[in-house]
């Protein structure tokens, strides 16, 4: 009489949100016949989460709702039923929200967003939320929905000017258009409410705006009409900004813009008082007029001076200066040469370096007499130009002046003797050039190279043959030092040859050194090599030492080398069985011969005849070489060695070397 459960049961499937959920049923007992009824109700467990409608919900709130306003949220649901059921909503920390949880009459539960905080768009434009729904269960389960919040604008925010007050100075008589200033204002709200649009002020005085144009869209103030220093020296502009909200929001500020004068106005000569006529016997310093002269520009434009209108005058506008090198130090170069036709302290003239800091250990002026010294003794190899301005100036205010500009170049002398590069003459090794036995005339045995640190003639080198153990042997070229045969090389001819060359300048005084060719007489350079050997310096012990140690180095480097040769190729060889095994295991089937694993099937000859077509391998063989089908044959020899017979020749010697013997006739 036991009630088992025939199939899962699901309470959310057959009851839904009924509770309590039950079955009925009916039992007949018979012996005595008896009916029974019975209910069985199905107990709720937490096997459902709770659902949103959507995974996310987007709100939209202007910033100018107030705080305490509420915004219901859509409401999860969960198919399990009493405390399994939704119990609860959480919202994510924030700032301006609070979540209230409200029971139905049913008993089901919904949140609304209550704000705490009044919104900001310019400080914050969306808000992300995540609302948790929770059922009773233990462990409770839950479910989130996104909440994307927009934050609409409201026109709560008036333009800013990025300054108060705009500083600018613009010339007199600028043309219009000329750009004085550029103001600029943000606004924080968005679209029409944060649109901007500039314009003077209500009290902004006519003559300005005659005067000065504003763009109202870039806030660019330019000049209209014209500006008159004399007339007004500074212009105080109030200007405005709006927005274009339904009710605009204005911002102020203004500009101060200075007129820069310019000197566009003549002085003015008046003559207060005049003595005429003059007594034949006045004396000197009679007062004959007073004059009074007015200019209607300001500092500099409107000072008058009365003398000191022209600039000293130089002779020359540039010098050129030759020097030979090695001068000595302090002597003068150049004096320069200017006159200034005013009088008195606009005439008295004063000599400057400019830029001296560059020259100014080389050269010094003389600030009365312009008399240019050499202050150190130049070097032609070092640096032949020297270049500087001398500045003449009058003692006038404000004072005039005028620049000239002085070269300095520095000739050269013979100074320096020709230097051999080849053969090297500070060193001990011994230059030896060769040249074989019966070489003919002209031949080119070696050359001389030499250079010479002078310039011009005095750099030129001419080569000449000094000393020579037979000078009718070899000469050299006069220029280009080049060691030639003069006649044809006889057998007679000493077999050791040292050639002495003198090289010459062209410079006065004449400059010269000499270099040492020493040539040897020999068929091939081991020959000299075996002479030199024999006039060679004692031996070091140290040598040997090295030269063991050079060859061990090469006997473990060629050791190493071999080896990882040979590992390469066992390698190699291994690789290459391995892969002819795979290739052949691919395209040969291979069957497992029941009880003769393990046995070479063509050595033991117990395979059955229906078997002789396959292709098997001894247990120690290496090889995946394949051997062709033949035909069924009545003997089994027969069937063997037509297999062998009809494989390639290098499979023949292989099989015939991996059996130890083949099967005789009788087997």
């Amino acid at each position: 009489g036991a009630l088992l459960v025939n199939e899962r049961i699901d309470r959310e499937e057959l009851c839904g949100a009924l509770s309590p959920c039950s079955l009925g049923f009916e039992i007949v007992v018979e012996n005595p016949l008896e009916l029974y009824s019975g209910t069985v109700e199905i107990q709720d467990i937490n096997d459902n989460d709770p659902v949103f409608p959507s995974s996310q919900a987007r709100l939209e709130i202007s910033e100018s709702v107030a705080a305490g306003a509420r915004f219901p949220l859509e409401s999860a649901q969960d198919p399990d039923v009493g405390i399994n059921s939704l119990q609860t909503y959480q919202l994510s920390a924030n700032p301006n929200f609070a979540l209230d949880v409200q029971t139905r009459v049913d008993g089901s539960k919904y949140a609304e967003l209550v704000l705490e905080k009044e919104l900001d768009r310019e400080e914050q434009r969306e808000l992300n939320l995540v609302l948790t729904a929770l059922d009773g269960g233990s462990p409770p389960r839950s479910a989130h929905v996104q909440i994307h919040i927009d934050v609409v604008d409201a026109n709560d925010n008036a333009p800013v000017f990025n300054q108060s007050t705009y500083k600018a100075s613009v010339r007199e008589n600028t043309p219009s258009g000329t750009l004085v200033a550029k103001i600029s204002a943000y606004d924080l709200d968005d679209g029409p409410n944060g649109d901007i649009i500039y314009s003077f002020s209500s009290h902004t005085p006519a003559k300005v705006r005659e005067l000065f144009a504003l763009d109202s869209a870039t806030g660019e103030l330019r000049v209209k009409g014209q500006l008159d220093y004399e007339e007004t020296k500074l212009y105080e502009i109030y200007l405005q900004a709006k927005d274009k909200g339904a009710v605009p929001g204005v911002a102020h500020c203004k500009v101060l813009v200075e007129v820069v004068d310019v000197n566009d106005n003549a002085p003015e000569v008046t003559v207060t008082s005049v003595y005429s006529p003059v007594p034949e016997d006045a004396a000197p310093g009679t007062v004959v007029a007073l004059l009074s002269v007015t200019d209607l520009d300001s500092h500099d434009n409107g000072l008058v001076n009365y003398v000191n209108d022209n600039a000293p005058k130089s002779s020359q506008d540039s010098y050129d200066v030759y020097v030979p090198e090695n001068n000595m130090p302090g002597i003068p170069i150049l004096n320069v040469s200017a006159t200034d036709p005013d009088l008195g302290r606009n005439a008295h003239l004063s000599y400057t370096l400019l830029g001296d800091t560059t020259f100014g250990h080389l050269f010094s002026i003389n600030r009365d007499n312009g008399t240019l010294y050499l202050l150190t003794s130049l070097d032609h190899e070092d640096q032949v130009e020297f270049n500087m301005m001398v500045q003449v100036q009058d003692g006038g205010f404000p004072p005039l002046a005028t620049n000239v500009s002085v070269s300095v170049f520095v000739t050269d002398l013979n100074d320096n003797a020709p230097m051999v590069l080849y053969p090297h003459p500070n060193t001990t090794t011994t230059y030896t050039d060769v040249v074989a036995p019966g070489t003919p005339a002209g031949h080119m045995v070696t050359k001389v190279v030499a250079v010479d640190a002078d310039a011009g003639y005095n750099a030129w080198i001419s080569y000449t043959l000094l000393q020579a153990t037979d000078p009718s042997l070899f000469s050299v070229g006069l220029h280009n030092g080049e060691i030639f045969t003069a006649r044809q090389l006889r057998e007679d001819d000493a077999p050791e040859h040292t050639l002495v060359i003198l090289l010459k300048d062209h410079g006065e005084p004449v400059l010269s050194t000499s270099a040492t060719i020493s040539i040897s007489v020999a068929e091939t350079v081991k020959e000299v090599l075996t002479d030199l050997t024999d006039v060679a310096p004692a031996s070091d012990p140290r040598r040997h030492v090295t030269f063991y140690l050079i060859l061990a180095v090469i006997l473990v480097s060629a050791a190493f080398f071999i080896t990882m040769l040979s590992v390469g190729i066992f390698k190699c060889y291994k690789w290459r069985q391995s892969r002819e095994l795979y290739n052949s295991s691919r395209s040969t089937t291979y069957r497992t011969p029941g009880p003769f694993n393990h046995i070479d099937a063509v050595r033991g000859g117990f395979t059955p005849p229906s078997f002789y077509h396959q292709v098997y391998l001894t247990t120690d063989s290496r090889q995946s070489d394949l051997l062709c089908k033949k035909p069924f044959t009545s003997s089994p020899l027969g069937s063997r060695q037509g297999t062998i017979r009809n494989g390639e020749p290098g499979l023949y010697h292989q099989i015939v070397g991996t059996a130890s013997r083949l099967p005789t006739p009788a087997e």
